[in-house]
């Protein structure tokens, strides 16, 4: 006769293991596993088992799917059934309903044979009650399921990018650093009197206060250098020379802001608002004894740059400072914007330059950012994707002569361009091909074209052209633009749906036992490619819904939290998408990072076997959410497909 205690042990041979390499239980001691497994049978289900009835079965039990496959889905009154998600080994099945004491919010049918641990809902419920980080594992959204502690992990874990560092850009607080009240000058007084208050005071800028005493402009020693070039009287009055309005950052905003706002502007001052008024200021400096690292001296020495020569290595040396600031605490939305910051500065100085030795252009132009460049989201592998739109011509000799100008130009800058380190991109999407540069009426007829007539392959082809944005030149050029394709493509519906389809192209690369897809052979045999797998469908969907409702922002999660803002998308997918994106984009910095670091190329393949397990599990997180983001496009779009 067998005895229960055998009945445990052969049973607890097969669970407690099983437990212990399966999230979240993994997290719980071997007494506490073993005391779970003696509460839990074994349950067999053939394929097509009718697990869960939604709103009609009470969820009295967590099904833990030992092998096999289950599929979750929402029934609706009169139409078709919509599929949720596939769950495989590891994953549960009525957790939520269990700790809701509720029925089943969805339906679950087994897609083939499966085997299941089946946790009586008393013993759950009593479980999550001893153990709190269980419930929250099951009762929270992507973002606090898996994301801030799959960061951390990622931090950790390549920790020897860099040296370690304290985190001052992130936790040091602008008002932190202030090191005195601000000094203030009244309008109307001489720029002799503020060169002394300078002097005396040992500071290099002053505030200049309007008759009410509120801070209006500043003026700096920079400011009075110039003045004193340009032969400005010693008495003149300082609002003269001074800068107007006053840039401002919060107090309890980071000193990574306040230095990446400063970046953006080339400014090096700012004052700092404490409930309304100024507190004091921050300056470049102050921020740069934080920290010895910081971006500021790349980015004063690309400021400095004299010379095209100067400039290309300048621009190789972006990854790795800006790639440091991963350890130290930057998520990856910050790392872009840096990357944007210091590429931007790269480019307007190359273009100054070239535009230098061809000199004057016989038409005002712009010089459009397309991809990833357009949407302010560079990683360390970036080639180019630009175009050039210039102004309508009077007449056929003034025509001619701005082809010529231009395709000089065009060719020049690829070509200074690749030596600084951007490779061309492959697929000719670049200003030198004559496709990507032409005059503003011809682009905007192309644009009317694409989104009136669209023909399938020319609009993917396409696609990462609606992300421009103006880079350099006559800004005004590119934004008249940019506002004529948000107003044409939201009121065409054939093209719309185009891009739609497009985005149920990409299939979350998950099989029906959760495993991460991989190629299987080929140079990058056991890899992801995280750009075109795992990111391209957050861009997708963001780039579709931001064109159908008529959006100016082409950054990814700009154009997500617009559409959360304004109730386009539902928040709660908006919420999802967002940290799944932030997260992928973690991923992929962290490792071309590794890449860089090993003294390789960048690149975007990844093999997840040298992911942590939470890593793991996050990215199959990240992967569902894509499958709800292409069920809202097929809702959106009445695209009952696949």
């Amino acid at each position: 006769m067998t005895r229960p205690d055998q009945v445990f042990s052969a049973q607890a041979s097969e669970l407690v293991p099983f437990l212990a390499r399966t999230l979240p239980f993994s997290d719980l001691d071997r007494p506490a596993l073993e005391a779970l497994a003696r509460t839990c049978t074994i349950d067999f289900h053939p394929k097509g088992t009718r697990l869960l009835t939604q709103g009609v079965t009470p969820v009295e039990h967590v099904l833990l799917i030992r092998s096999g496959a289950v599929k979750l889905f929402l029934s609706r009154e009169g139409g078709p059934d919509t599929l949720i998600d596939y769950r495989g080994e590891g994953a549960a099945v009525g957790a939520l309903g269990v700790i809701r004491e509720a029925r089943a919010s969805l339906g679950a049918e087994t897609v083939e044979d499966t085997f299941c641990f089946k946790i009586p809902g008393a013993v759950f419920r009593a479980l999550i009650a001893e153990h709190p980080a269980i419930a929250q594992y099951y009762l929270h959204n992507i973002s606090e399921n898996y994301i801030e502690r799959a960061f951390s992990e990622l931090r950790r874990q390549h920790a020897d990018l860099c040296a370690a560092s304290p985190l001052v850009l992130f936790s040091t607080r602008v008002g932190d650093v202030i090191r005195r009240p601000p000094l203030l000058i009244a309008s109307g007084r001489s720029l002799r009197e503020a060169a002394a208050i300078m002097v005396e005071q040992g500071v290099g800028s002053l505030l200049v206060a309007d008759p009410r005493g509120e801070a209006v402009g500043i003026v700096t020693d920079k400011d009075l250098r110039r003045a004193v070039a340009e032969g400005e009287p010693h008495d003149a009055p300082v609002e003269f020379i001074m800068s107007s309005p006053l840039a401002t950052i919060g107090h309890r905003e980071p000193c990574f802001d306040a230095l990446l706002r400063m970046m953006s502007a080339q400014i090096h001052h700012l004052a700092v608002l404490r409930e309304g008024r100024v507190a004091g200021m921050v300056t470049a400096h102050d921020i740069m004894l934080l920290q010895g690292r910081s971006p500021t001296s790349l980015f004063r020495e690309i400021a400095g740059a004299r010379s095209l020569d100067a400039l290309h290595p300048l621009a190789a040396r972006v990854p790795m400072t800006v790639g440091s600031l991963v350890e130290e605490g930057a998520k990856a939305r910050n790392i872009t914007r840096m990357v944007t910051v210091m590429n931007d500065l790269i480019l307007e100085k190359l273009l100054t330059f070239v535009q230098d030795e061809l000199g004057p252009a016989p038409a005002p132009f712009c010089w459009l950012l397309m991809g990833s460049e357009g949407r302010k989201e560079q990683t360390f592998q970036t080639d180019q994707d630009n175009a050039l739109v210039y102004a309508d011509c009077a007449d056929p000799g003034e025509a001619a002569r701005c082809d010529d100008y231009f395709r000089r130009f065009a060719q020049a800058a690829i070509d200074q361009l690749v030596r600084c380190g951007y490779p061309p991109c492959p697929g000719g999407m670049m200003a030198s091909n004559p496709r990507w540069r032409m005059p503003m009426t011809r682009m905007r007829d192309f644009f009317e074209k694409l989104v009136m007539l669209p023909e399938p392959e020319e609009v993917l082809q396409a696609t990462i052209f609606f992300d421009f944005r103006p880079g350099w030149g006559h800004v005004a050029l590119g934004e008249a633009l940019r506002d004529h394709v948000a107003v044409h493509a939201a009121r065409q519906d054939v093209f719309l749906r185009h891009l739609a389809r497009h985005c149920l192209g990409t299939r979350p690369p998950l099989s029906f036992f959760r495993n991460i897809l991989v190629d299987k052979d080929g140079a990058h045999k056991d890899t992801l490619n995280l750009k075109t797998r795992a990111l391209t469908p957050f861009v997708d969907f963001a780039r579709l819904f931001a064109l159908r409702h008529g959006l100016r922002e082409t950054n990814t999660f700009d154009r997500l939290e617009t559409l959360k803002d304004r109730s386009l998308i539902p928040p709660d997918l908006a919420v999802e998408a967002l940290e799944a994106y932030e997260f992928l984009m973690q991923v992929r910095l962290v490792h071309q990072m590794a890449r860089i670091d090993a003294g390789g190329a960048p690149d975007n393949h990844l093999n997840p076997a040298s992911l942590s397990d939470l890593e793991k599990q996050t990215l199959k997180e990240t992967f569902g959410v894509v499958r709800s983001l292409q069920t809202f496009v097929r809702e959106a779009f009445s695209l009952n497909v696949g």
